[in-house]
């Protein structure tokens, strides 16, 4: 056989390929077509279906919050008194709190300790103050589904409780609750990954618990990242204020004392020098306190300004507003979409066992 039978072969054999496929294609049409009526009922059913679902379905409200987050500078025009400071201890213009910057303040937000204190932060909710923990709870009426349990139905998370005497199940109950939020209703981003700015979005069933969740979580994770942040410099400020006291105390000691001796001799002998020792002694005191207390002051002072540089700008952009925005699902997209899947899965089903029967039947 030559090139050209074989080529056209080839193409006979496509040709019977091509037909054979159309045939395929014309059999099974026909196939779904005989089988209409439960293909109908099908998608009835499954429009019904995602119409009482999006019926029943409660809405979800979304509360969002923004942040702007400026990180601490280190250094910068305070470099030239580092050395002042640093002969007395202190670390002046470095920044302590790096382990929180960038992408790990998202997961710190997310994290087990936060989602914690902010359940159990005291608002006011409707003029009554109570944890977001136990509205948290009223709201999705956990305690009818507790009846019957003792240590779970007379279980609460009261105002201003202490967190280290709660009791084993409630730290169980408060881990429960942060796997939940976090896996169901917190969502934490960078709005651009290029930029600085972080959205918190809670989304829940109640209105009030996404507006307070919201930004009580916000506040929680702000006060500990500029807490953290300046803890060192805090410390030193500290340290250098008591010190400052201490010798100013000191100084005004000594400054009585020269006037006492003054006043108790106030025309001595000159022929007398042991008179004058004891006044001498408390000028030279003061003398040496007043340096001392110039040089804590200014370091005070350097120490006061590297706090202020290194506390964190976090500047919030957009809070909740009531009403917030609502996400329902709507009945006619749950009529259709229920009706198309429905159908669809229908159809798969029908083809699957017609592929069946043919197999069975051609062995």
């Amino acid at each position: 056989m030559d090139a050209k039978d074989q080529q056209q072969s080839l193409n006979t054999a496509d040709e019977i390929s091509l037909k054979d496929l159309f045939l395929k294609i014309r059999e099974l049409w026909q196939f779904l077509l005989s089988k209409w009526l439960i293909i109908l009922i099908a998608g009835i059913i499954g429009g019904a279906i995602g119409f009482t679902y999006a019926r029943l379905k409660k809405p979800i409200y979304k509360g969002e919050l923004s942040f702007a987050l400026q990180d601490p500078k280190s250094g910068g025009g305070l470099g030239a008194y580092s050395g002042i400071a640093s002969q007395l201890g202190l670390a002046v213009g470095s920044s302590g709190g790096g382990a929180f910057s960038g992408d790990n303040l998202l997961q710190l937000m997310k994290s087990r300790s936060m989602v914690e204190k902010a359940l159990l932060t005291t608002v006011s909710i409707n003029g009554k103050k109570e944890t977001l923990a136990e509205y948290y709870i009223s709201f999705n009426k956990l305690r009818e589904g507790w009846k019957g349990n003792p240590e779970l139905e007379n279980m609460h998370f009261l105002p201003d409780a202490d967190r280290s005497k709660f009791t084993l199940k409630q730290d169980s109950i408060l881990g429960v609750f942060h796997k939940t939020l976090v896996a169901s209703n917190l969502v934490v981003d960078k709005i651009d990954k290029e930029l600085s700015i972080i959205s918190v979005k809670v989304n829940s069933p109640n209105e009030l618990f996404s507006k307070y969740f919201t930004e009580v979580l916000a506040k929680v994770v702000s006060d500990f990242y500029v807490q953290t942040q300046t803890e060192k410099s805090t410390k030193n400020v500290a340290m250098l204020q008591r010190q400052t006291d201490s010798v100013r105390r000191v100084l005004n000691a000594a400054i009585n004392g020269v006037a006492l001796s003054v006043d108790a001799d106030p025309n001595p002998n000159p022929a007398l020098q042991t008179l004058h020792v004891q006044s001498r002694r408390r000028e030279i005191d003061v003398a040496a306190n007043t340096a001392i207390l110039g040089e804590l002051v200014r370091n005070l002072e350097v120490s006061k300004m590297s706090l202020l540089q290194e506390t964190p700008l976090i500047q919030v952009i957009d809070t909740p507003i009531l009403p917030l925005e609502i996400e329902k699902a709507g009945k006619l997209k749950g009529l259709i979409f229920g009706g198309m899947i429905s159908g669809f899965l229908t159809i798969i089903i029908l083809l699957f066992r017609k592929g069946v029967k043919n197999i069975l039947s051609v062995k």
